[in-house]
């Protein structure tokens, strides 16, 4: 695929940032993408993927912190835009300090993540990850692990910011242009408490609850015995009406009470400090 210059919707700048973000790819020669399926990670992946010239893997990490949901859209997509796409296991669980749930919890992660693509990295491949210069406001450990094992940020590198990321693939029509930050299920678990299989598993299939509503953008934030629900204020109504299925689903599920959150979505809202990215 050759730059999108001519592309009408893309202002000179964006079209610039593309060809730029391609002849980083063709700089690298063999790339393997981190690919959760988002907005970011999507993007990434089909620029790799049909840049002439580029060897691109995506691969798909799968742990118990991916919902099922999530990997499902991972496996869909690569398949219809003939991705090259892997899945690995990480062993994030596996370790007490990610387990523990400090304020570095994505470092861990992301540290097992890096572990896991070492056999491509040892191959010749860079990996390189769908980080945008919008995430180095937020407090991003994982993008501290990731740097440091050698992974690189194409995004960042050509100064792509998640609102021109979101503009690009809609231009090239991409599906996931205007998809819903879905970060890890941990994330909806607050600091200090101990990450599991069993809260992993029961914030999945509460936010599953929400979703099956018409609900794209949610969060059930896990406060022990209290499912602390997080929507756009647009969907706050549609959470209102339905509050006796939603709570009777979730209490069915293991907590005593279920609060809609009136400050609606925010990403990230249990990090460190009032963040600015996705979460």
């Amino acid at each position: 695929m050759g730059p999108i210059a001519a592309q009408p919707l893309l202002s000179n700048a964006l079209s610039a940032k593309y060809a730029a973000l391609q002849r980083s790819f063709l700089e690298m020669g063999q790339v393997v993408v981190g690919f959760s399926g988002g907005a970011d990670s999507s993007l990434l992946a089909y620029v790799a993927s049909s840049t002439e010239g580029v060897s691109a893997t995506a691969v798909t990490a799968v742990s118990p912190s991916l919902a099922g949901a999530e990997f499902d859209d991972c496996s869909r997509l690569a398949e219809s835009w003939s991705l090259e796409w892997v899945a690995v296991t990480t062993n994030e669980m596996e370790q007490a300090a990610y387990r523990r749930n400090d304020v570095d919890r994505c470092f861990h992660c992301k540290s097992a993540l890096m572990e896991a693509l070492q056999p491509f990295v040892d191959n010749g491949a860079t990996v390189v990850l769908g980080v945008n210069v919008d995430d180095l406001n937020d407090h991003r450990p994982g993008q501290r692990a990731a740097a440091e094992a050698g992974a690189r940020f194409p995004f960042v590198e050509v100064g792509l910011s998640k609102a021109e990321i979101r503009e690009l693939s809609h231009a090239v029509g991409l599906e996931t242009w205007d998809k819903p930050a879905a970060a890890c299920l941990a994330s909806r678990i607050p600091f200090g408490t101990e990450v599991t299989v069993e809260i992993l598993s029961k914030v999945e299939r509460a936010e599953q609850v929400l979703r099956d509503l018409g609900i794209r953008s949610c969060r059930v934030r896990h406060h022990g015995e209290v499912a602390r629900i997080e929507v756009e204020q647009s969907d706050l109504q549609s959470v209102i009406d339905s509050r006796e299925h939603v709570e009777q689903r979730l209490l069915a599920l293991g907590f005593r009470y279920v609060t809609v959150d009136l400050g609606g979505f925010r990403s990230g809202s249990l990090n460190p400090h009032e963040p600015t990215a996705n979460s």
